[in-house]
């Protein structure tokens, strides 16, 4: 799903228009946004959390050249799913045996 779909999704099931609806996906975007740039954390129970985690500098090479550089200090945005997430995702279906996924079904090894 992308952000045009969601709020498509938002309109149909509040009886929002479009407009409205758009508003609250952007609204709530950039809360997400303004928090995690502040060095907040977002909690949403039942999915997972964001949290910007620090990064030390560190030499790297480059691929091509070999050549050593200097990677400076960095901030990321990471995202850790939520148990109830995980264990709904976890309990799917596997569409090539037909059984659930943590059942143990054979499963060809990647």
């Amino acid at each position: 799903m992308n952000k045009s779909e969601l709020i498509e999704k938002l309109a149909e099931r509040s009886g929002l228009n479009v407009m409205q609806s758009e508003e609250i996906v952007n609204l709530i975007y950039r809360k997400m946004r303004d928090t995690m740039v502040a060095g907040g954390r977002i909690e949403i129970r039942g999915f997972g959390s964001f949290v910007v985690k620090q990064y030390n500098a560190y030499q790297g090479r480059n691929p091509k050249t070999g050549e050593k550089i200097s990677v400076p200090p960095k901030k990321l945005p990471f995202f850790k799913v939520g148990k109830e997430l995980k264990e709904r995702i976890d309990n799917m279906s596997d569409p090539d045996s037909g059984a659930p996924s943590g059942t143990g079904a054979s499963r060809e090894q990647a």
